[in-house]
């Protein structure tokens, strides 16, 4: 069993940040915070010029992390420094342009020796995934896949089966942002994923209070993945880094608090 998935029989609390976000220092010291505050696993974003799939809180992230400098050397090295004093699964978000332009080859080494424990490619489907599916099983790196509720159970059951550490369920149509209300059909669709594999299901996008990860984990997900509402914490306190690394800690805590509330029952 992997990290990832020792992580998610908790249920698992999934924190995400862009890495170099502001700069790259501070993305460490934001990540120490959030495992300090209890995080269970630790998802960077690789910082990109053009993400689709984000809203406009992670693009200004993206756009603070290139304007500090950071690259995918950046990247590597933000996760060796979290290494050294921690052994929290990390996760790398990304599209597929960075992989391609450093080769994807390399690109699987360099996280492999960094300490990386999952890749998620937001936007390379499963029918073009072989080849990095491939390198995530010959460097022991679990290959996350985005699953919504237009994938079909014919596509779920080829996502599956290449798959390794959780899903990424997308409970949302559209792009990453903190939203007021989880959808309703979200336990029927837990349900659907769940019968289709054994795999952890993690639930991401629009979740963004103690609430919504309570209520992720009672529909019967094994984790719930927190992106937007920390990120805004960052962007509001960017010249305030005792604020910020206070407001990420009590918020993150109270997200913590909220994921033992797991039971069988639907929100």
């Amino acid at each position: 069993m992997t990290r990832i998935a020792e992580a998610c029989a908790g249920p698992a609390f999934i924190a995400f940040t862009v890495a170099g976000d502001p700069d790259p220092g501070m993305s460490v010291r934001i990540a120490r915070t959030l495992i300090d505050a209890g995080a269970d696993i630790l998802e960077l974003g690789v910082p990109f010029s053009d993400p689709p799939g984000d809203g406009p809180t992670i693009q200004k992230a993206d756009e603070r992390a290139l304007n500090a400098g950071t690259t995918t050397d950046t990247v590597f090295s933000i996760v060796r420094e979290i290494r050294a004093f921690s052994d929290i699964p990390i996760v790398l978000l990304t599209y597929f342009n960075p992989v391609y332009r450093r080769g994807p080859d390399r690109f699987y080494r360099e996280a492999h020796e960094a300490g990386v424990d999952g890749i998620l490619i937001a936007d390379l489907p499963v029918e073009e995934a072989d080849e990095v599916v491939d390198l995530s099983r010959r460097y022991g790196i679990d290959q996350i896949f985005l699953v919504s509720r237009d994938t079909s159970p014919k596509r779920l059951k080829v996502i599956a089966r290449h798959a390794g550490g959780f899903l990424y369920l997308v409970s949302v149509h559209g792009v990453t942002g903190a939203r007021p209300e989880i959808p309703e059909e979200l336990p029927a669709f837990i349900h659907r994923v769940r019968e289709q594999t054994a795999l952890p299901l993690a639930v991401g996008f629009g979740i963004s209070t103690p609430d919504h990860v309570s209520a992720v984990c009672r529909a019967g997900a094994n984790g719930a993945i927190v992106g937007s509402a920390i990120v805004e914490i960052i962007e509001r306190n960017l010249s305030r880094e005792p604020e910020m690394m206070a407001g990420l800690h009590a918020y993150t805590s109270s997200l913590t608090a909220m994921k033992e509330e797991r039971s069988g029952s639907s929100p």
